[in-house]
C-alpha cells in the first residue's frame, strides 16, 4: 500500500487534574458501636458546635473552595438539601452553619485525573463569525478520573483552509448539568421492560396504575403502593426496583447556555451509568426536512454490564439521554449515519465483539435488523474490528473509519468505503492501517491503543482525532482524495 500522507497537529489533550466537579458526599455506615447512621453521627457533631466555630471554619472552607468554583453557595445548598430532612428542625439554624453543613457533605472529583481520550468530532451548531472556508467544530472527550469512572467533557476549536487548527482554551470551571426527569409513554416503557425480561404481573399492575404519558413521580407513586401490598415478598421488590432503574435510566441535562462549552461535562446521572459515560460517538444528523439534531450513542457502565445509550441535542446545552432498545442494540460502539437512508436509520454497530455490522430501523430508539458488514481479514485486525465513528459522505461512497486489534492487542486505525446507495457493500478497504500508535503514544493505562469515536470532513480534509493508550488525545489530519485513490485500488 502506498503511505497516505498524514500530518499529526502539535496539539495534545492530556489529564489534568486541577478540573475538578463537585459531588455530593454521604458516607457510608460502618461497624461503629454507635447505633446511628453515619450521616446522623456526623450531624450531630456540626450541631455541637459553637456558632463562632461555625464561622471561623465556613470562611477557612469557602477561602479554600471559592476560588475553585463557580457558584459554591448554590453548592453547598443543594448538599445541605440533601441531609436536611434528618435535622430535627433544619430552619432554625443560621445561614452559615447551614453552609457548612452542606460543606461536610460535598466532596470534589478530578474528572481527568487519569485519563482524556477518545474523541469524536462534529461541525459546530454557530458558525457564526467563521471564515467562509473554515469551519468551527465541537470536540467530545472520554474523560476518567478516580475508580475509572468516565465522564463525557467537550472542547471546541477552529479549523481554516489551510488545515490549521485553534483550539478555543479550557473555561476555568468545571461543572455539571441540572438534571430533571421526562415524560415517558407507556407503550415505549412496557416494550423495554419486556426486551429486558421484567415484565411480570407486578410490573403490569404498576403500569395499569400509571398514565399513557408519566412522570417519575407518578411511578414512584405506583412503586410505593405496590411495595406496601408486597408483604416483603422478594421477587415483587426486584421487580419494582427494576421499574426504577429503568425509567431513572431516561434523563434530561441542561446547563446555562452562557456557559463556556469546555465547563460543561455529562457526568454519570443515570443507574445504568453509575460507572462511567464511555465512548460517545456524536454525529450531526440532518432529517429529510433539513433540521440538526446531534445524537451521541455512548457505552453505559453500571460497575457490571455495558449497555448502550442515546444522547440527543440541538445546541451542546440541553441534553436528552435515553436506552436504547431492541436486540441489536447491544454492546459498544453504536454509531449512526449521518442521515436517513431510503426513509430509515442506518448505524454501524460491533454485536459480537468481532464483526461490524449495519443495523437498521425505522426509530432512532429501537434496532431490531442486523447484517454483518466486515470480518476481520488482515493480520493487524485478525482479533476484532470496530468503528470509529459514524459514516462520513464522499461523493466515492460513505467513508468508514475503522479500529482493528492484532497482536498484544495492539489497537490500529483502517478504513473502509461503502457504496453510496447500498452501504452494506464494501468497495474499498485499506490492507494496512491507516494511523499506528507512534513510539510517544504507545505508553499509558492502556499500552499500545489508538482510539477514535468520530471524525469531520473540512474541505478536502479528513480532520480525525484519537485517544492513545488512553492517556490523551491528538487530531491527524489528511486529504481525502489521498484515502480515497488508496482505499479503491485496494483489492479486498
Amino acid at each position: 500500500m502506498k503511505r497516505i500522507p498524514i500530518e499529526r497537529s502539535q496539539l495534545r489533550f492530556l489529564p489534568d487534574a486541577r478540573r475538578v466537579i463537585t459531588k455530593p458526599f454521604i458516607p457510608g455506615d460502618d461497624a461503629s458501636t454507635d447505633a446511628r447512621p453515619r450521616v446522623d453521627r456526623i450531624l450531630s457533631r456540626i450541631l455541637e458546635l459553637s456558632e463562632g466555630v461555625v464561622v471561623s471554619t465556613l470562611a477557612a472552607t469557602l477561602e479554600r473552595f471559592s476560588e475553585r468554583h463557580d457558584d459554591l453557595a448554590a453548592v453547598l445548598a443543594q448538599n445541605f438539601a440533601t441531609v436536611a430532612p434528618r435535622l430535627p428542625d433544619p430552619s432554625a439554624l443560621s445561614a452559615e452553619r447551614k453552609q457548612l453543613i452542606g460543606a461536610y457533605f460535598t466532596s470534589e472529583y478530578a474528572i481527568d485525573a487519569a485519563a482524556l481520550s477518545n474523541p469524536s468530532l462534529v461541525r459546530a451548531p454557530d458558525q457564526t463569525g467563521v471564515d467562509p472556508d473554515a469551519c468551527r467544530f465541537v470536540m467530545s472527550l472520554r474523560a476518567i478520573g478516580e475508580g475509572h469512572v468516565s465522564s463525557i467533557q467537550f472542547r471546541s476549536g477552529v479549523i481554516d483552509a489551510r488545515g490549521a487548527i485553534a483550539m478555543d482554551p479550557p473555561g476555568r470551571y468545571v461543572r455539571t448539568a441540572t438534571r430533571r426527569s421526562p415524560l415517558y409513554d407507556k407503550p415505549t416503557y412496557r416494550t423495554k421492560l419486556k426486551e429486558i425480561h421484567s415484565f411480570t404481573e407486578t410490573t403490569a399492575a404498576v403500569l395499569e396504575a400509571i398514565p399513557e404519558h408519566f412522570t417519575l413521580a407518578d411511578l414512584e407513586a405506583a412503586i410505593r403502593s405496590s411495595e406496601r401490598l408486597s408483604g416483603g415478598d422478594q421477587g415483587v421488590l426486584k421487580a419494582l426496583r427494576t421499574m426504577h432503574w429503568l425509567a431513572s435510566s431516561n434523563y434530561q441535562s441542561s446547563f446555562d447556555p452562557g456557559t463556556p462549552l469546555s465547563e460543561r461535562v455529562l457526568f454519570p446521572a443515570g443507574p445504568t451509568e453509575s460507572h462511567g459515560m464511555e465512548d460517545a460517538r456524536f454525529v450531526r444528523f440532518v432529517a429529510d426536512d433539513g433540521a440538526v439534531t446531534y445524537y451521541a450513542s455512548y457505552s453505559a457502565y453500571d460497575g457490571y454490564q455495558v449497555l448502550p445509550q442515546l444522547i440527543e441535542t440541538t445546541d451542546f446545552a440541553s441534553f436528552r439521554v435515553a436506552t436504547l432498545n431492541g436486540p441489536c442494540a447491544i454492546n459498544k460502539g453504536i454509531a449512526l449515519f449521518p442521515r436517513k437512508l431510503d426513509g430509515r436509520f442506518v448505524a454501524l454497530a460491533r454485536l459480537d465483539n468481532e464483526n461490524n455490522h449495519i443495523i437498521r430501523s425505522d426509530s432512532v430508539h429501537f434496532w431490531f435488523e442486523r447484517e454483518t458488514l466486515q470480518s476481520p481479514k488482515w493480520p493487524w485486525e485478525l482479533v476484532q474490528l470496530g468503528n470509529c465513528g459514524s459514516p462520513l459522505e464522499t461523493e466515492a461512497g460513505w467513508l468508514v473509519i475503522t479500529h482493528g486489534v492484532g497482536p498484544f492487542r495492539r489497537y490500529v486505525l483502517g478504513a473502509i468505503l461503502l457504496d453510496s446507495q447500498d452501504p452494506s457493500r464494501i468497495i474499498g478497504r485499506l490492507e494496512e492501517p491507516l494511523l499506528s500508535p507512534e513510539e510517544d503514544e504507545r505508553d499509558g493505562y492502556t499500552p499500545n491503543v489508538l482510539y477514535s469515536c468520530g471524525s469531520m470532513l473540512a474541505g478536502d480534509r479528513l480532520v480525525l482525532p484519537y485517544g492513545f493508550s488512553d492517556v490523551g488525545a491528538r487530531i491527524a489530519t489528511l486529504r481525502v482524495s489521498d484515502l480515497l485513490t488508496e482505499l479503491l485500488r485496494t483489492p479486498f
